[in-house]
C-alpha cells in the first residue's frame, strides 16, 4: 500500500502519478489534496507520512510545487526518511543506501513522464542493507537527538 500526499501545487502531478498506480494495479491511499484550491505542504505531508510510520502504507509518494517543502515537512515525522528527486539516479540510490520512504516530486519541476519512471524505480529497488544499515541508524539515533 502506498500513500499519497500533494499539495495544490503538486496536485496535477499525484493525479498522474495515481493513474499510473492504477494502470499498474498497485494499492495505494491518496491522502489529498483533491483540487488545485491552495493548502499548505506541512498540512498535506503528515497524514502519509504517519500512515507510514504506523505500518498502514509501506512507502509515501508527496508532491507540492518544488517537492522540497514537502520533503522538509516529511522529514520532520519520526521515522521517515524523504528524498527530493528529479533525476533516475538519485531516486534509485535513496532507497538502495538509504532505504527512503517517502519519495517527494515538484509539480512545477518534474513532468509527468519522468515522474512515473521515478516512482517505478523509487518502489521497484531494495535496500541494499549491509554497510548503509549501519549509517541508516544514525541517520535514525539523530532524529532523537533534541
Amino acid at each position: 500500500m502506498i500513500a499519497l500526499g500533494a499539495d495544490h501545487g503538486g496536485f496535477e502531478l499525484k493525479e498522474a502519478i495515481r493513474a499510473h498506480l492504477d494502470s499498474l494495479g498497485v494499492a495505494y491511499r491518496d491522502f489529498g489534496c483533491f483540487s488545485t484550491e491552495s493548502v499548505d505542504y506541512p498540512d498535506m505531508a503528515a497524514p502519509p507520512c504517519r500512515a507510514v510510520v504506523a505500518g498502514e502504507c509501506d512507502k509515501a509518494l508527496l508532491f507540492c510545487g518544488t517537492g522540497v517543502g514537502i520533503s522538509i515537512a516529511a522529514n520532520k515525522i519520526h521515522g521517515i526518511r524523504a528524498c527530493c528527486c528529479s533525476d533516475v539516479f538519485s531516486a534509485k540510490y535513496t532507497r538502495l543506501h538509504n532505504d527512503d520512504n517517502a519519495l517527494c516530486l515538484g509539480g512545477r519541476v518534474v513532468g509527468a513522464g519522468l515522474a512515473i519512471e521515478l516512482v517505478d524505480v523509487f518502489l521497484n529497488t531494495a535496500f541494499e542493507g549491509g554497510r548503509h544499515a549501519t549509517r541508516v541508524a544514525k541517520i535514525t539515533a539523530l532524529e532523537d537527538e533534541r
